[in-house]
């Protein structure tokens, strides 16, 4: 695991993509071939002192993510080129790392 979007704030970082970044909330899917290829979605996890958002790139990145652990979360669904520009394409590169390897 690894890739992750920086906001302004370490707090509530699920509502500044979406008012920054036009993020849409939803539910975790059962697998990310049910997201529309020009998304990623994103999965916000409260940490306490700071939130993480993390770019769920692979399925086997979505399934980490899903696993309770007692921290909430808040799903994301954003735009490809947005991620990409904010995550300086290494969303992209972790995404086709994830495919070539099935």
């Amino acid at each position: 695991m690894g890739i992750y979007i920086e906001v302004p704030h370490h707090l509530n970082k699920a509502e500044q993509l979406m008012n920054l970044h036009g993020a849409v909330q939803t539910l975790a899917p059962d697998s990310l071939s049910d997201i529309s290829p020009d998304k990623y979605l994103i999965c916000v996890v409260e940490n306490g002192l700071f939130d993480a958002a993390a770019v769920t790139y692979s399925q086997r990145e979505m399934e980490a993510f899903k696993h309770p652990d007692g921290r909430p979360r808040t799903w994301l669904l954003m735009d490809e080129e947005k991620v990409n520009e904010l995550t300086r394409g290494a969303a992209a590169e972790a995404r086709e790392e994830a495919l070539a390897r099935g």
